[in-house]
């Protein structure tokens, strides 16, 4: 899990950057939409808003900004936001998995299609790269005062946690998908709020390229990530140490 770390840590200076940008308050007022209007608009009723809500506060959006995103999804000319998948290759046979949340899927095939072209890659048909992805629960929690980290790693392996790892400032949790709800709830049961708690897909082998190769994957990726259509981009490209230091 090694690499998947180093890619969360990337992953986290990037949302930051994002987060001023704004873009991920977008990429969470759509979650909220599709969940309330999915499940309702009570989060003590709906784990998936749930956790939309609770992915909120920790990317610090204001609660007037979640309460009216709910309320907008629960009336009846709320965006009405379709789950689309896109699966194909960047350069160098890198696998990509794109997440979108669209309104239009026409603009978003488009879209994606386009960045793939564009930046050498190619666009497959959906179930093509599922043996190359396992769907992991991840939970991103900040480091607590006190935290006696032994008793802490007890009960999350007890609840279905598969691997804890911690660095500097932050304790990142993996679990099976179906553990997902298991570890969420341990951690509610703790008085502990993750930062951020998201269902990710994990490559279950990477790719290590040289630099110049890494950076022209990574321009698909950046791309496609800007994309207001995007959720989520997923790859197999092996973060390695240098490649980390180049992009930090």
């Amino acid at each position: 899990m090694s690499g998947h770390s180093k890619w969360s840590t990337i992953k986290r200076k990037k949302g930051a950057i994002d987060a001023k940008r704004g873009k991920i308050f977008t990429r969470i007022i759509k979650e909220i939409t599709i969940s309330a209007r999915d499940g309702g608009g009570d989060p003590e009723t709906n784990p998936r808003l749930r956790l939309a809500v609770q992915n909120a506060k920790g990317a610090n959006m204001p609660k007037d900004n979640i309460e009216r995103a709910i309320k907008k999804a629960t009336e009846s000319d709320a965006d009405n936001y379709a789950e689309l998948t896109f699966e194909g290759y960047g350069p160098n046979g890198i696998a990509v998995f794109v997440e979108c949340l669209s309104d239009n899927n026409n603009r978003t095939v488009a879209s994606v299609r386009s960045a793939f072209n564009k930046y050498g890659g190619s666009l497959g048909t959906n179930g093509s790269l599922s043996f190359l992805f396992d769907r992991k629960g991840i939970f991103a929690i900040p480091k607590i005062d006190g935290l006696i980290m032994d008793e802490f790693e007890l009960e999350l392996i007890d609840a279905g946690a598969e691997d804890i790892e911690v660095d500097d400032d932050m304790i990142t949790v993996t679990s099976a998908m179906e553990d997902f709800g298991s570890i969420y709830k341990k951690l509610e049961s703790m008085g502990i709020e993750p930062e951020r708690a998201e269902l990710e897909r994990i490559p279950n082998d990477t790719k290590a390229l040289d630099i110049e190769g890494a950076r022209r994957v990574l321009k698909l990726i950046e791309v496609l990530d800007d994309d207001d259509d995007v959720q989520n981009v997923f790859h197999n490209l092996e973060m390695t140490a240098e490649l980390a230091e180049e992009l930090g």
